[in-house]
């Protein structure tokens, strides 16, 4: 199994949102039995809650299924995560200070870095403090991302499966 854990600040908007548009694209691929994908926060002030209403609305409206609950990011977890996506630059540093070892800190990677019509900064905003519409732009830029992520994993897959000399 590969697991694939994107990460925000709260668990509520941006990583959820990434998850569920994640998870259909691996299930799209065909790849959802043997892809896990899930999401964190770098704080637990959200633990235990649903999705943001507006980041429901959004994925209801654009047919992605969720059922979530934020929880915080322990790097215990870097032993059995394969990928860890941070949603920004903030994140992307929290995460691999927490990292406990270099080879968990290069597990780390940016979403929009997947994205190679991308333009710096490779940041998805934080749409919470927003209108609906940063909801919206949020949902086109984990999209965007996407079929780059699926390769990178449909890539890391095939070496799993490779033998090494």
């Amino acid at each position: 199994m590969y697991r694939v854990c994107f990460v925000c600040t709260g668990n509520i908007c941006r990583s959820p949102m990434a998850e569920s548009v994640f998870r259909s694209q691996v299930s799209d691929a065909g790849l959802d039995d043997v892809v896990e994908v899930d999401s964190a926060g770098t704080g637990g002030w959200h633990e235990g809650d649903g999705a943001d209403p507006r980041t429901v609305s959004v994925l209801e409206a654009a047919g992605y299924e969720q059922d979530h609950r934020a929880r915080q990011f322990r790097a215990s977890w870097f032993d059995r995560l394969d990928l860890v996506i941070a949603l920004d630059a903030g994140h992307l540093r929290d995460l691999r200070t927490l990292a406990p070892t270099p080879e968990a800190a290069a597990k780390v990677r940016l979403l929009r870095a997947y994205d190679p019509a991308a333009d710096a900064p490779l940041d998805v905003p934080d749409p919470y403090y927003g209108s609906y519409e940063g909801f919206e732009e949020c949902l086109e830029l984990v999209r965007a991302a996407g079929p780059g992520l699926l390769e990178a994993v449909r890539t890391a897959l095939r070496e799993q499966k490779e033998p090494t000399p």
